[in-house]
């Protein structure tokens, strides 16, 4: 049997399904990474689709790959990386494993996920002490500010002048975003706000860069060799923001999309002209029909 009291102290994410699919496990690990309360969530079904497991392309895993059901079935340990719906309405990056539980008899009774935030294996505060500094941050999303990404941005064409590394930025705007703040008000737009950084933030490499562009913008620099992979990158990203809502207080459902513009650093560009590329292709995103991505050629 599966020793509970242990597992309910564990810094990861650990619930139990009998062979129904019935939650009747859900430790303090799975509290804190994905903000719900074992009451909310035990003696339901995990096909219930809680925690809206998606992977990096924006698949509902539930429905249609989720390992937890394949380790029901086959009796086989599953690993992968999937992204969770936080109860917050962002994305959290995890790792999981998936762990048949078996009889005597060797017939499944059951089956374990253990999942890891990979927020702090991938350590996204970033190591440079200027972005730590306050002054460098923006105060609403505690992400990097407008200040910081041009300090990135000529640090970047420096290091291609020197190393030839290649990079490219998007732009991201969030769609309607006026449209929420007259119906909801300004303390809900702030919400979304924070959703979209912390989905846009969790959701890239160390080396990357997520930045606050101001209003309801946001900035990313990347470094990528073609305008397919900075695509690649945009699209996913697209997609896991277009799998995020916020809920409000009188439990209605604000769905949440961007639309994203792209530009690809080329030889002898300035700084204005590269970010002045990615906004007109965002322009172009907008114009049709949003939740889409345009990249400058």
């Amino acid at each position: 049997m599966v020793d509970q009291n242990f597992m309910s102290h564990l810094f990861e994410g650990v619930y139990v399904v009998d062979k129904s699919r019935k939650i009747v496990f859900w430790n303090e690990g799975s509290e804190n990474i994905t903000g719900y309360r074992a009451d909310e969530v035990v003696n339901r079904f995990c096909y219930h689709n809680i925690l809206q497991h998606v992977d990096q392309d924006g698949n509902e895993l539930c429905f249609n790959g989720c390992p937890l059901h394949h380790t029901l079935e086959t009796k086989a340990v599953n690993h992968g990386h999937v992204f969770l719906k936080h109860k917050e309405g962002y994305r959290v990056p995890v790792s999981v494993k998936t762990i048949p539980m078996l009889d005597d008899h060797g017939d499944v009774v059951g089956a374990i996920e253990v999942f890891t935030d990979e927020r702090f294996q991938r350590n996204i505060i970033k190591e440079n002490e200027s972005l730590k500094d306050e002054l460098m941050k923006d105060a609403l999303t505690q992400i990097a500010n407008r200040r910081y990404f041009e300090y990135s941005l000529v640090q970047a064409i420096e290091q291609h002048k020197l190393f030839n590394k290649s990079f490219g930025i998007l732009l991201f705007d969030i769609d309607h975003f006026k449209h929420v703040n007259d119906t909801y008000g300004h303390l809900v737009g702030d919400e979304i706000l924070k959703i979209v950084a912390k989905s846009l933030s969790s959701s890239t490499k160390k080396s990357d860069i997520i930045s606050r562009w101001g209003g309801e913008e946001f900035i990313g620099l990347f470094e990528v060799d073609t305008t397919k992979d900075l695509k690649s990158i945009a699209e996913r990203l697209r997609n896991l923001v277009n799998n995020s809502t916020y809920t409000t207080k009188d439990n209605v459902t604000i769905s949440v999309t961007i639309s994203i513009g792209g530009a690809l650093f080329k030889e002898n560009i300035k700084d204005k002209f590269l970010i002045d590329q990615a906004d007109q292709a965002l322009y172009q995103s907008k114009q049709n029909g949003r939740n889409q991505t345009t990249i400058a050629s």
